[in-house]
């Protein structure tokens, strides 16, 4: 079995959100990998009710402080950790006090989509690959959760274009069962292009809808995983079709996880040693 750099970036991890399955997921699949003599890093946003004293987060200094450009402003990137002792295993939080710190989660007190939520999903995608490059920790394979998660594929290719840290990085997503209803502000285009996004790129996203970010994320992701029972059917499909690497979903949470295992290997060789 090949070893191995694995980066995870969730949108949830227990105990840090509600207890859903993809925050299991988030939280179990890094310590069993890592059980398995990989080493991991792990990224997830710092939404505002993740409580810093409860968890023990602090910011660390040499990775934050640098600004980045959403929709023509600078918005500052801060960067906290935190600790899973049980797990032996830290978790590094994405922070801004206009994305994070004051915006809530996802949706409103109604359960309404937010509608800042593009330049959010924006910063995050971007924040953590920049975070990770000031680490100086570059991953053979980067494994991503939810769809908050979804852009990391398309900023690794056009980071790839200017900047050679990411060469050969691999990605595999997960499909789970996290729909939303919501539709992004019709802005997102002008965003993405700002970004690099070229005309092919913002045919995927012109749906600017949760089907337009999963089909783009099985399309830029070299390997997909099933991880919820209720993941939507046609995208279950539409990844198959598509001829990635792919994980069926398992109930067995230990064989699930040693298929993922598997998987890795046959995404990033078996040959990596460090």
């Amino acid at each position: 079995m090949a070893r191995g750099r694995i980066l995870f970036v969730s949108q949830e991890i227990t105990p840090f959100t509600d207890d859903t399955i993809g925050a299991q997921i988030g939280r179990y699949l890094p310590q069993y990998i890592q059980e398995q003599g990989r080493e991991t890093r792990v990224f997830m946003p710092r939404f505002s009710a993740i409580n810093d004293r409860k968890h023990q987060l602090h910011e660390v200094i040499r990775l934050s402080g640098m600004n980045l450009i959403v929709n023509n402003c600078d918005h500052q990137l801060i960067i906290k950790v935190g600790s899973i002792p049980a797990a032996r295993m830290q978790v590094y939080f994405i922070d801004n006090e206009e994305y994070f710190t004051k915006s809530g989660g996802l949706f409103d007190d109604n359960g309404q989509f937010l509608q800042s939520n593009d330049e959010r999903m924006l910063f995050f995608g971007r924040g953590t690959l920049e975070a990770v490059r000031k680490l100086a920790w570059q991953p053979h394979l980067i494994h991503f959760t939810g769809w908050f998660t979804s852009m990391i594929p398309f900023y690794l290719r056009r980071i790839n274009k200017e900047n050679a840290f990411f060469s050969g990085t691999k990605t595999v997503f997960n499909l789970g069962a996290d729909r939303f209803d919501g539709r992004f502000c019709d802005e997102m285009e002008r965003k993405l292009k700002a970004d690099g996004a070229t005309a092919k790129d913002l045919r995927m996203y012109e749906g600017l809808d949760y089907d337009s970010l999963m089909r783009a994320a099985i399309t830029y992701a070299s390997g997909v995983v099933v991880t919820d029972p209720n993941a939507d059917p046609e995208l279950v499909a539409f990844a198959r079709e598509k001829k990635r690497h792919f994980a069926e979903y398992n109930e067995d949470r230990t064989a699930h996880f040693a298929r993922i295992n598997k998987l890795y290997d046959s995404i990033i060789g078996s040959n990596i040693n460090n």
